[in-house]
């Protein structure tokens, strides 16, 4: 039963430091790459499809992306999604490609963009404490219930323990990583 519940603490809380990744990623840092285009949906054949479903997306060079939409009939709504995206992008079509030119970021920039990546390091911190929560709290339900020893339950809530600490280390290394990243462009 304990090893139960450390196998699905430790499950969760590496789904929290993914989310976390995906989160950041799409943050630019005015490097082009292709991620921060991710979370764009357009709007077309009566349905809403991610960009990368209708396009080729390739960073042309450290600043630019270049996107390449495989139906030219829909280029226009390709474009007016990165627009209304905000991201901040203004996107512009030259023959069949798409270009999106990253702006340059300036230090007021990069203090917002440093306060948003630690804004969301600070929720997966949140998210791994509280499956730390639920876990103490599913062990001391069982020694309620007197289906585990005191000892079972005080090395079980350790684990918990030691599991949260290892996952806000690497939440926190992801964090300086970004914030380097975002002030040495």
């Amino acid at each position: 039963m304990i090893n139960d519940i450390q196998n699905d603490t430790e499950i969760r809380m590496t789904k929290c430091v993914e989310v976390l990744i995906q989160n950041i990623r799409k943050i630019h840092t005015g490097r082009a790459s292709i991620s921060i285009l991710d979370g764009i949906v357009v709007d077309c054949y009566g349905s809403s499809s991610p960009l990368s479903q209708l396009a080729n997306i390739t960073v042309e060079n450290f600043c630019t992306l270049k996107i390449n939409v495989f139906d030219r009939s829909i280029i226009s709504l390709v474009e007016k999604a990165i627009i209304t995206s905000g991201l901040g992008f203004n996107p512009q079509t030259v023959g069949v490609d798409i270009r999106v030119r990253l702006p340059v970021l300036t230090e007021e920039r990069r203090h917002k963009l440093i306060k948003l990546v630690r804004s969301e390091s600070e929720q997966g911190k949140i998210s791994v404490r509280n499956i730390r929560r639920d876990a103490n709290d599913h062990i001391k339900l069982l020694l309620k219930q007197k289906k585990i020893s005191s000892e079972e339950d005080r090395r079980g809530q350790e684990f918990v323990q030691k599991t949260t600490d290892i996952f806000v280390k690497k939440i926190d290394s992801i964090l300086r990583d970004k914030e380097k990243d975002i002030l040495d462009f």
